[in-house]
């Protein structure tokens, strides 16, 4: 058997076992040029063609990280349409948008990547998008999750599929490794991109693959296979143990408006490992700030609970959450501060700074030549925008968010609702309140500092002026 029909069979019984598709689904196929992606295209191609009817749209982003992007672009473009494949492409100033999003380079790449080909799959009426992530990149995931102490349900790694807005990231190559994907291309002669920044050991996942785990193999030939071992196994038993906490939360809990009850003798009947399970489960109900439901935490609640003493306490869990014991009832509950904040300033030319008491931060406006400009980062704790002077509607108007408020995002087409950016980006409510706004003469929200700046006025090669904003702390000896 040839290495294109051994890689089917395995990507065909994959699909079988974990249902990632069925006759006559669209799938769109992320393709960033590279061996994996090109050998994920070619398999599902021939699958397609002798296997099962599949319609395949190839989509690739450029990133604009890397001089030869363009190129890379270009050569999938002529890929897909060899193939007889419609193609899709997104280009994004990753490093500009960078700045302004919060997310770092990697985060805003990811996420800008992902909204494209969820939106892609959403135009084309697709069921899902398949990834190429394989069994090195899951041995990979496995030993970084593991380095920073996770717990089961990271130590599963990636999934062979989950749910994005209603489509389904499908990976079907996670028990290929990637020198069959790369054999697969060299002995057909299958043209690919090779990234230089995978070299570059500054990334934590680079650092893994080129340092970590050549080092491991050394006492553990076999380092990558036990990692995958472990992933599947860990896999199946959180699937289990997710499956049984939400039986247990449908006997004991009590759910309310915005809380949840129980009694201490039925939580304290669960065995420890459900005990921790259940608490994430509540707190995950009642946030979606994930990042502070940390072991520490979910562990001091639970010893907290099983205490016979003190039978009344209150416990600030952080993200507005609040836990309480009423003698034997616990309450969990989610009543984040009230801070109905209403503002409006002007912000004009030629230079201003603004001082946002009501929130305790300073809006800084600055007039630069092009030539004076330089693309800036986070630093200091500043929080940068940047526009073309003469193609931004002035005065400007710093204010407070209010109902409906909608921002045409770049990179996006059409506008997004504050609300639900706030929603997808996980920023509690909390804390929603004292993000402001900034908004041209038109009314167009043109910025929102460490969130999103709109498609308005972009810096191009035809800028004459720039307007440089910045967001920062009020100093203590500016406070009222």
């Amino acid at each position: 058997m040839d290495l294109m029909n051994e890689l089917t069979e395995s990507v065909m019984e994959a699909a079988a076992e974990h249902e990632l598709w069925s006759p006559h689904d669209i799938i769109i196929v992320a393709v960033s040029g590279g061996p994996d992606s090109v050998a994920l295209l070619r398999i599902l191609h021939h699958i397609a063609l002798t296997r099962m009817p599949l319609t395949l749209v190839c989509a690739h982003v450029n990133h604009g990280f890397r001089s030869e992007s363009a190129a890379e672009a270009e050569m999938v473009r002529g890929l897909a349409a060899g193939l007889g494949i419609p193609f899709e492409l997104a280009s994004f100033d990753i490093p500009a948008l960078a700045a302004t999003s919060g997310l770092g380079p990697e985060g805003t790449a990811r996420e800008k990547r992902y909204e494209f080909l969820v939106a892609t799959a959403h135009r084309y009426g697709a069921r899902s998008v398949a990834l190429a992530h394989h069994a090195d990149d899951q041995a990979e995931t496995v030993l970084m999750r593991l380095m920073r102490g996770s717990g089961l349900t990271g130590l599963a790694g990636m999934r062979w599929k989950r749910s994005e807005k209603k489509v389904e990231l499908i990976r079907p190559f996670l028990r290929i490794n990637k020198t069959a994907l790369l054999d697969l291309c060299l002995t057909n002669g299958f043209p690919y991109a090779e990234d230089s920044s995978n070299l570059e050991t500054k990334y934590k996942r680079n650092s893994v693959r080129l340092e970590i785990l050549p080092m491991l193999e050394q006492y553990n030939p076999q380092i990558k296979q036990s990692l995958l071992q472990l992933s599947e196994i860990v896999e199946a038993e959180d699937e289990y143990m997710e499956a049984t906490a939400a039986e247990c939360f449908g006997k004991i809990v009590n759910p309310g408006h915005g809380e949840y009850t129980f009694e201490r003798a039925a939580f304290a009947a669960l065995p420890s490992a459900l005990q921790r399970r259940l608490i994430k489960l509540i707190l995950n109900y009642l946030s979606a700030d994930g990042s502070i439901l940390d072991f520490a935490k979910i562990e001091k609640i639970r010893r907290a609970v099983l205490q016979d003493y003190p039978t009344g306490w209150n416990l600030h869990l952080g993200g507005g959450l609040i836990g309480k014991r009423q003698y034997d009832t616990i309450v969990f509950s989610s009543k984040p501060p009230e801070r109905k904040l209403s503002y409006t300033y002007r912000l004009s030319l030629p230079n201003s700074r603004l001082i946002l008491a009501e929130i305790g931060k300073v809006m800084t406006m600055t007039v630069l030549e092009r030539d004076q400009f330089h693309m800036q980062g986070d630093e200091a704790g500043q929080q940068l925008a940047w526009f073309d002077r003469d193609e931004l509607a002035m005065p400007l108007t710093v204010r407070s968010r209010l109902p409906g408020d909608t921002i045409r995002v770049m990179g996006l087409n059409g506008s997004k609702k504050v609300k639900d950016i706030y929603i997808d980006d996980k920023i509690p409510t909390s804390e929603r309140s004292v993000i402001p706004l900034v908004c041209d003469s038109l009314g167009n929200i043109v910025w929102i500092p460490g969130v999103r700046r709109s498609s308005h006025a972009a810096v191009g090669r035809h800028t004459a002026f720039v307007i440089l904003l910045s967001l920062s702390e009020l100093a203590k000896d500016e406070e009222a």
